[in-house]
């Protein structure tokens, strides 16, 4: 397992993430850090990918730096639950399968709580997936990187790749593992609403482009959709 993590805080990446994978018990892994603390990469797509050309394992493992591994087994255990996975080209830990409920048995938050009451039992395919953690294998990689011209910022990257990923027929799934995510995962600047389009003209034919932060129709403009929203919200 390679495990690719792009960081922009050295105080949060060490509690966190590299905290963790010093608990991890007897597990072979490869870890590689991408330093963005002063910003030399734009997107996340282009950052992960640069981190994803120096690996070696057979699975790659995109992990924010607030991931805590709370099971001290973690890598093995989803390690085995991928090889019994068919055909997959993208696995996460959060996200959707065939409607609107996040799913997820993760947890979030700097006091942990559950992310959804929407629990998983077994893997199941996804519809969407959170990019707070997400699973390549290498040889899926090595032939369909990140895009960085559909993804030019933070956002999305994940998302993205689950379309994509359909079409050359791979399947994406959320597994059921056990982790914490130290953010509540709702960030959303501007980047998300300038990347959308770009997914809802590439994915036009689906109608609907499924995320963790709401459901948007590919038929549609996204500031009339956003604007909705908004009002929904009063």
């Amino acid at each position: 397992m390679s495990i690719i993590c792009v960081y922009n805080n050295q105080e949060i990446l060490d509690k966190y993430l590299i905290n963790s994978l010093k608990k991890q018990e007897n597990q072979d892994y490869e870890l590689i850090l991408v330093d963005n603390t002063k910003n030399k990469f734009s997107s996340a797509s282009s950052a992960l990918n640069y981190g994803a050309k120096q690996a070696h394992g057979e699975y790659l493992i995109f992990a924010h730096q607030d991931i805590n591994l709370s099971d001290p087994y973690w890598i093995d255990k989803t390690q085995k639950t991928i090889k019994k996975l068919k055909k997959p080209g993208i696995i996460g830990v959060a996200g959707k399968t065939h409607d609107s409920l996040v799913r997820s048995n993760i947890k979030q938050g700097i006091n942990p709580t559950d992310v959804t009451p929407y629990k998983l039992k077994k893997p199941e395919y996804a519809s969407t997936l959170d990019e707070c953690l997400f699973i390549i294998p290498k040889d899926v990689y090595d032939k369909h990187p990140l895009s960085e011209k559909r993804c030019p910022d933070w956002h999305l990257y994940a998302v993205d790749y689950v379309y994509y990923i359909k079409e050359e027929r791979y399947n994406a799934y959320i597994i059921p593992t056990m982790l914490e995510h130290r953010s509540k995962g709702a960030s959303m600047s501007e980047g998300y609403y300038t990347t959308l389009p770009n997914l809802m003209k590439k994915y036009h034919n689906q109608k609907l482009i499924r995320t963790c932060m709401g459901d948007w129709f590919t038929f549609i403009p996204v500031s009339f959709q956003r604007m909705i929203k908004i009002f929904k919200k009063y």
